[in-house]
């Protein structure tokens, strides 16, 4: 608990807060992007179940399992081939922003299919997975922020 010796200490505290509560804020988006791109990455070369709007993946067709198998690609592992396009998916996080993505322009066709291909999302089920961890974390920075970058106890259940 913090006590103020003067009405002074007191204002200059709650001039501090909206700083204090974009510091708390930008630290929780941090630990969830992390935590979504690490989910999406480990998605990749998995058959994943339903999540959220998201049906579940369908089997890679034998054509395809018959040509990763012939350049020396992990077969029964969707999506799965070099593991270029896994890594290339990275957060950024800019004021109270978050970005969570990938620059490799076939993660589009995976995320949402094509005329030949059915989708295989994975940004979208990562963030679904990720619900009530992204609510604890960012309501913890957002209480933590009030209380002026005061840590909350995690007994509360609100650690990162």
């Amino acid at each position: 608990m913090v006590e103020f010796k003067t009405l002074g200490d007191l204002a200059l505290h709650f001039a501090s807060l909206p700083a204090q509560q974009v510091i708390e804020l930008q630290h929780g988006l941090e630990v969830c992007a992390r935590k979504i791109e690490q989910t999406a990455k480990d998605e990749i070369g998995h058959y994943q179940s339903a999540v959220g709007p998201f049906s579940e993946w369908a089997d890679l067709a034998d054509s395809t399992e018959q040509d990763k198998a012939a350049h020396g690609y992990p077969v029964d592992a969707p999506l799965l081939r070099s593991g270029e396009m896994r890594d290339s998916i990275t957060h950024e996080v800019h004021g109270l922003e978050a970005v969570i993505g990938s620059k490799d322009p076939k993660m589009v066709y995976h995320e949402f299919g094509t005329a030949k291909m059915p989708p295989r999302p994975v940004m979208g089920p990562a963030l679904f997975r990720n619900k009530d961890f992204i609510l604890k974390v960012i309501g913890k920075a957002a209480v933590s922020g009030l209380v002026g970058g005061e840590r909350i106890h995690p007994d509360l259940g609100y650690e990162d």
